[in-house]
């Protein structure tokens, strides 16, 4: 390399599944030149349904039009957000003006960064939670911000103990990040939490940044923390299409939030691109006009894999819940656990030198039983450490695989424990 990489990248690394996809890429490559089945990964929350169709021939029907192709706006067609403005009209009971507090986002995870980049200095001081979505972290360092975690506990309901956070050192804080229905843990949203939320960031001066794209999964009842009265004056809220829609490989997302915040994250989204080509923005629009209809049978399927993914979990014995939302499955593990056992038992097949958890402090529980199903059985689950150190007793099973994938993995742990 013929320069140094700033300094600010020193402080993160490569996105955990863009590093742990290679390595189940080659161990996948691996089986399969053994004759062996290839990997079945329940790591990451792709939706694997179709978008809508409307959405889907808005799409190849406005592409062949001319004048779509050149540089879009900003800030969206007015269009879109005309149309992000009355599915939270009617969805979550918030009236946006799609005038000036929408701003449509290339999902909702680029919002993370573009936020952290129009409200952190260097030395600002930032509230994480543990566990949570790593992005958090990393786009608060990229910032050169100091990231304070505050932790989301199972005998908690994996809400924020706010006399905790009371007692928290908070000068230098001005954003704190909540995600709820919750990944990865699924617990639910609901008005209270919200409301203690909002009343937080206002007496503290924090800016509250709720992350909500999940919250339409295994969950009848959508809430927004911009609901709460009030919540525009110390609240943003991000969202997409990518969960409820069955469209993340699209990238359409948005942020909710008063309209001199939505002008300052313009402000540095206007340097990073040239606006959302114009037929996705079309068919983003015909996405969003979806009646209940298209989320209940969602939710169905949805539902049906949430049982197929809890057998994989009796099967190992983790502990989880039952009615968790969104579309992952979280149980705890104990260092004990039968699958890490049977792994054991057998001489680490597939993997070399692995330390047994009771030997090895640093491996944790959530870690030996995702190793133990990818190299003993060929399944790919995530452990909860990635997530943080709360995390390190769970693991987390992604729902987005199709019921005969969840079974066949069921199959494969049922059979690794069996014969060993």
């Amino acid at each position: 390399m013929i320069v140094v990489p700033a300094e600010r990248t020193r402080s993160v690394r490569e996105y955990y599944f863009s590093r742990k996809l290679k390595e189940v890429a080659a161990l996948d490559a691996s089986r399969k030149a053994s004759g062996k089945d290839g990997i079945i990964n329940l790591g990451i929350g792709a939706p694997d349904g179709m978008p809508p169709q409307e959405a889907v021939m808005t799409l190849a029907e406005s592409a062949v039009l001319p004048g779509v192709h050149a540089y879009q706006s900003y800030t969206g067609i007015l269009e879109l957000r005309k149309a992000f403005a009355a599915w939270y009209s009617r969805y979550y009971g918030v009236s946006l003006d799609p005038g000036s507090e929408i701003q449509p986002l290339v999902g909702s995870k680029e919002g993370i960064l573009l936020i952290s980049l129009a409200f952190l200095d260097k030395g600002d001081r930032v509230l994480v939670p543990d566990p949570g979505y790593p992005t958090y972290t990393s786009a608060s360092r990229l910032a050169e911000a100091e990231t304070v975690t505050y932790a989301l506990k199972e005998d908690n309901g994996w809400e924020p103990d706010f006399e905790a956070l009371e007692r928290m050192d908070l000068s230098g804080v001005k954003l704190m990040w909540t995600n709820y229905p919750n990944m990865p843990t699924g617990a639910p949203a609901s008005m209270e939490l919200y409301r203690r939320l909002v009343d937080f960031g206002l007496r503290h001066g924090i800016m509250i940044c709720n992350d909500n794209p999940y919250s339409f999964i295994l969950n009848d009842r959508p809430l927004s923390i911009l609901a709460v009265q009030g919540a525009k004056k110390c609240c943003l809220e991000l969202n997409s299409l990518s969960k409820a829609h069955n469209m993340s490989g699209w990238r359409v997302g948005m942020v909710a939030a008063s309209p001199d915040v939505v002008a300052e994250i313009l402000k540095v989204k206007s340097q990073m691109d040239s606006g959302m080509f114009r037929p996705l923005q079309l068919a983003a629009v015909k996405a969003l006009e979806q009646g209940p209809e298209w989320y209940a049978a969602l939710n169905e399927e949805y539902r049906r894999r949430r049982v197929l993914a809890g057998r994989i979990f009796d099967l190992i014995g983790a502990v989880y819940d039952r009615d968790s939302a969104g579309m992952f499955l979280w149980g705890k593990v104990g260092a004990d656990n039968l699958l890490a056992r049977r792994w054991a038992e057998a001489g680490f097949p597939g993997r070399l030198q692995v330390p047994v958890p009771e030997k090895d402090a640093e491996v944790t529980s959530g870690e030996m039983v995702s190793d133990a199903a990818l190299y003993g059985a060929g399944v790919f689950i995530t452990p909860g450490l990635v997530f943080g150190k709360n995390g390190e007793s769970y693991v987390r099973v992604s729902l987005c695989a199709k019921p005969e994938i969840l079974e066949e993995a069921c199959a494969r742990l049922r059979e690794m424990i069996m014969d060993n």
